[in-house]
């Protein structure tokens, strides 16, 4: 295409994007986000067939403009901690929201098929949870307490080691991102499988209402968290299989950074649930049901605002300014 003909073809969402970073012209985040791709696209073809043109320039200084509109911070006199967690963290999110959706999809076929599995092969239950626990669960059921497993050792002792393998866990899901997601999608099957094979096989006994009372009181932010962190996983992988505009080399330190900007914002909820489990789980039968399913819903709705709403919230503000 000769480069007379590129610009009238393009001329008009250039236009487009230039009245939305001036403030002349109000978009959707998504909207704004789409005419960046386009323009970054733009910016590529012209890099590649006329890179010694004026539109070069003028294509980069938009992308650059478009992008800051989209992501960037600018420095405030505010706290720098809570700037991270509240916009940077949401931005981040916002602009990688494919991925988390990506990683709870695929949590959930994971569950499902270690739900159809246990119901339909009675073997299924000891071959992911090994005889051991097994049988070690079944005395406990026997004996009246279902989750007495949870109650071994001290409470500060019992929350140490639990954040210490949580957070162990979730390292292994960031960094298995390395290995194309490929890695990271490993973890998730294991662990899809695991909690619904775990849930199953306590339906199973006639034990379901101690298991939800009980073990979800820490597993709403450990799992929810484990998701996101997988997340990171794939953005990780995607930055290395699809670099865009960006050199490959480029897209992966950017990715894998981003990635890690996410993954620190996990690490308050690991926390929290390895408190939750060593101080709190472990009282779940003497505790008001009602209580344990207030620390539950609590739980729930607060780690799905931040990572599911407050980034919409968040970009929509930076977007409007």
């Amino acid at each position: 295409m000769r480069e007379i003909a590129f610009i009238k073809q393009n001329k008009e969402k250039w236009l487009e994007l230039e009245e939305v970073i001036s403030n002349n012209s109000k978009k959707s985040p998504d909207e704004i986000a789409d005419l960046h791709i386009k323009i970054m696209n733009d910016l590529s073809y012209a890099q590649s067939y006329y890179p010694k043109s004026n539109v070069v320039p003028y294509l980069n200084k938009l992308a650059k403009s478009s992008y800051g509109k989209i992501y960037h911070t600018k420095k405030q006199d505010k706290n720098v901690l809570l700037a991270f967690f509240f916009e940077k963290v949401p931005l981040l999110l916002y602009k990688h929201r494919k991925y988390m959706y990506i990683s709870f999809a695929f949590f959930f076929v994971c569950f499902f098929i270690g739900l159809v599995s246990t119901f339909n092969d009675d073997n299924f239950a000891r071959q992911i949870l090994g005889d051991s626990y097994v049988e070690k669960t079944l005395e406990n059921i026997e004996s009246g307490d279902a989750l007495a497993v949870y109650k071994g050792g001290s409470n500060w002792g019992s929350f140490i080691g639990i954040f210490a393998n949580n957070l162990r866990v979730g390292i292994y899901m960031f960094l298995s991102g390395l290995f194309l997601g490929l890695g990271t999608g490993f973890y998730i099957i294991q662990n899809g499988i695991m909690v619904a094979v775990f849930q199953a096989f306590f339906y199973q006994n006639n034990t379901l209402l101690d298991s939800l009372k009980g073990i979800w009181i820490h597993g709403t932010y450990e799992i929810f968290g484990m998701v996101i962190e997988a997340g990171c996983g794939y953005i990780i992988g995607a930055s290395i299989l699809f670099p865009g505009a960006l050199k490959r080399m480029e897209s992966f330190k950017k990715g894998i950074r981003e990635a890690f900007f996410i993954f620190i914002s996990t690490i308050p909820f690991t926390f929290v649930a390895a408190f939750l489990e060593g101080y709190v789980t472990r009282y779940y039968n003497k505790v008001p049901g009602f209580v344990c399913f207030l620390i539950i819903a609590t739980s729930l709705v607060s780690i799905s605002y931040y990572y599911l709403i407050l980034p919409y919230k968040v970009a929509a503000k930076k977007l409007n300014k």
